[in-house]
């Protein structure tokens, strides 16, 4: 049983970096919002930064982030990148998870409560919502 255990901690401090790396895309708000805004659908980088008011070379980088660690997929369609979530329901469990974690530890917070940026009114009329 011993050797089971340290065969199972190899595994987890050969994919440090991994994890690493996830835990870090996940760490940023900014992140936490193109993923949220992601989950309605496929979206170019256009879409995005009008979306999250932001500049492109701002929204380029938090997605080569997400991309990079594989939370993201880009698609290229003649000049434009369509980026989706490379897998909704795993990181929707992951989601949930971490709701139940802030829960345990008494943050009241959810991630899904909290609206990152204020739309301006009139922003979406014609836009579809996205």
């Amino acid at each position: 049983m011993a050797i089971d255990g340290v065969a199972e901690t190899t595994v987890w401090s050969e994919d440090r970096s991994a994890y690493a790396a996830l835990f870090h895309a996940l760490a940023e708000p900014t992140r936490l919002a193109l993923l949220e805004h992601l989950a309605s659908g496929e979206h170019r980088v256009r879409d995005l930064v009008h979306h999250m008011h932001l500049a492109q070379s701002t929204v380029s980088k938090h997605l080569a982030c997400l991309r990079d660690c594989g939370l993201v997929t880009v698609r290229a369609e003649g000049r434009s990148s369509w980026f989706s979530l490379a897998d909704p329901a795993r990181l929707e469990d992951l989601v949930e998870s971490a709701d139940e974690l802030l829960r345990a530890s008494g943050v009241s917070l959810s991630l899904r409560d909290h609206d990152h940026h204020e739309p301006i009114v009139g922003e979406d009329e014609g836009y579809g919502g996205n």
